[in-house]
């Protein structure tokens, strides 16, 4: 009888471990923020007009928490205010959330007239209000998603002066500008790569490149030449994949993380464009990627 007893006793002391770790196995702590076009499908339902503030909008944020995201970037400024909230009503949304807000995707391209003339002061008045917008909201980065690709270099090199002007303005209020690309930019304008043209005629004082690091490889380059033949200029990674981040196999995650030092990275940000999943979960499955994967740190801020 007793001996019956030890046995069982034996079993139940080798039985606690495997479920207190069952139990208290917690997710691993990074700093990534996710790029809040990623769950448009949801947002895109979200009524906060006229002073309202959809329940479905706070818990989805509260949800991108306790998934383990720790800031978000942001796709929606119009009019002043994001997904129709007020710059100072976003920041406490997203604060209350137990997130940080980090930074903007938003842009004014730049019309005919003004590429002609290269006199683009009509649109900086527009970026003076979006600036203090951003900052009202807490904001420390914006980042320009996207511009055509220009007919000449006259007309790029307008932009890329339109830019240096753009960061001046925001490292006036101490924000910090950057261009985030896709796989267009990898076309040549005049024989000239517009990306690498773009690298070598803005000032890193005031421009920094946000990469889509998925975009640079379907556009036929790999993200750690261009670390290493323009070190330090990419200061925030756009993670992305075919659908959820990690699942394709073609872009090669663990080089980039391997070279960000030279690369110059602070800031990590998950975008889910596609998915083979629903929405949340594809978010999420996204995220326990990078947190798994042990060639991503848990901070790039330092």
């Amino acid at each position: 009888m007793k001996t019956r007893i030890y046995i069982c006793a034996l079993a139940a002391l080798f039985m606690i471990p495997l479920a207190v770790t069952a139990q208290t196995k917690k997710k691993a702590k990074k700093e990534v923020a996710i790029q809040l076009y990623s769950v448009r499908d949801i947002l895109n339902k979200v009524d906060n007009k006229d002073g309202k503030c959809d329940a479905a909008y706070i818990t989805l944020l509260k949800n991108l928490a306790k998934m383990g995201y720790t800031s978000v970037e942001a796709a929606n400024y119009n009019n002043g205010k994001f997904y129709d909230r007020t710059p100072d009503q976003f920041k406490k949304d997203v604060e209350s959330a137990g997130l940080k807000v980090l930074s903007s995707h938003c842009t004014r391209g730049l019309s005919k007239e003004e590429l002609a003339s290269g006199d683009f002061s009509s649109s900086l008045q527009w970026w003076d209000q979006c600036i203090a917008d951003h900052k009202a909201a807490g904001m420390s980065y914006i980042v320009a998603p996207w511009m055509d690709v220009p007919k000449t270099l006259k007309e790029l090199d307008t932009y890329c002066a339109y830019y240096n002007e753009i960061g001046k303005r925001c490292n006036q209020q101490g924000l910090r500008f950057g261009y985030h690309n896709h796989a267009h930019e990898f076309q040549k304008v005049e024989g000239q790569v517009m990306y690498d043209y773009m690298l070598e005629h803005t000032n890193p004082e005031y421009v920094f490149f946000q990469m889509d690091v998925y975009w640079v490889v379907r556009g036929q380059n790999s993200p750690v030449d261009y670390f290493n033949k323009y070190p330090g200029r990419f200061k925030m990674f756009h993670i992305k994949d075919h659908r959820e981040i990690g699942q394709s196999g073609m872009v090669g995650f663990d080089a980039i993380f391997k070279n960000a030092k030279t690369a110059g990275v602070k800031h990590l940000v998950a975008e889910i464009e596609s998915y083979s999943m629903p929405v949340e979960k594809s978010v999420e499955v996204s995220l326990d990627y990078l947190l798994d994967a042990p060639f991503v740190k848990s901070s790039y801020a330092k």
